[in-house]
């Protein structure tokens, strides 16, 4: 069984469907409200170990009935929390989801995700260095994920950053990392280079990957995936669905490659099972809620070779 670790953030996810984005100072009428256990670390720990990954998930929550509810769903999913902090006197971070035809937008309060430090990273160093693959998104501190970044590395563990929400990042973090995995978004913050087509996500790559990162995956959707796999930049496609909500979509995207990748499957098989993956997220209502199992993937596979 592969042992991935997760460092990152834990949120309740406040979600709601409504047939727009209100605009400043409008008032419209919603359906569907769901809490829903969320956070991009959270819900990359969950979706690798539904997948079959032995998974521990390193963060901070409020001491509060959110957090206290996230860590039960965490444990009722077979993640250890042995390493997930309850702080006093700040509240569990929370995210407020507006759903529209599928697509969603999102204002997030990090909360007692902030609290991560990197005295608390240096305390599970043991935990890092013990894993095929360490998770980790920006969710949490800068300086917690430098942390973090530079213990996997000098562990000589395999680094997947899903660096969302994007933000600009140094060239000496993103040469410590072994596998990179934005949308095109967060892409075109971080390079500088507007993601809008295939071609423009190729280019993009290829800048990446001058920066010194291993392996560069942009998530472009319901357009696929471009990532290199050696010497060539391609394009995988994915599946045609009707997407429900793709929230975590990115999430269990990432989750599923470092367990292929742990599993000792190539970049392209990794990619694959990422792609089906996060299609079967988006078919789903809800975070934590819409990840599949390793047999609803298989289930898929079966379907798909029909």
């Amino acid at each position: 069984m592969s042992r991935i670790t997760v460092i990152g953030s834990l949120n309740m996810d406040l979600v709601i469907t409504a047939p727009k984005v209100p605009a400043v100072g409008e008032t419209i009428l919603g359906s569907g409200f769901m809490t829903v256990p969320g956070g991009k670390g959270a819900n990359q720990a969950v979706a690798a170990a539904k997948l079959g990954a032995q998974v521990s998930m390193v963060g901070c929550v409020g001491n509060d009935i959110f957090g206290r509810d996230l860590i039960n769903n965490l444990e009722n999913n077979h993640v250890n929390v042995e390493n997930v902090g309850v702080m006093d006197g700040c509240p569990t971070g929370i995210a407020m989801i507006v759903v529209k035809d599928g697509d969603n937008s999102i204002i997030v309060d990090p909360g007692a995700n902030y609290r991560l430090a990197p005295q608390m990273i240096n305390a599970v160093e043991e935990l890092i260095k013990s894993s095929d693959i360490m998770l980790i998104q920006l969710e949490i501190p800068q300086e917690a994920v430098e942390c973090a970044v530079d213990i996997a590395c000098k562990n000589n563990v395999r680094i997947l950053l899903n660096p969302a929400p994007a933000r600009q990042l140094s060239d000496e973090l993103l040469a410590k990392v072994d596998i990179f995995t934005p949308n095109e978004s967060e892409c075109g913050i971080i390079t500088g280079m507007p993601v809008k087509s295939i071609e423009d996500a190729k280019n993009a790559a290829a800048y990446l990957i001058r920066k010194g990162i291993k392996n560069v995956i942009i998530t472009m959707g319901k357009n696929g995936a471009v990532y290199n796999n050696g010497g060539d930049i391609i394009h995988k496609p994915v599946p045609a669905v009707k997407a429900v909500d793709t929230t975590a979509a990115g999430d269990s995207f990432s989750a599923a490659v470092a367990v292929a990748l742990s599993e000792g499957k190539s970049i392209d098989e990794a990619v694959d099972f990422g792609n089906k993956v996060g299609t079967l997220t988006v078919m789903k209502k809800g975070a934590q809620t819409s990840l599949p199992s390793r047999e609803d993937v298989e289930a898929f596979n079966d379907i798909a070779s029909l």
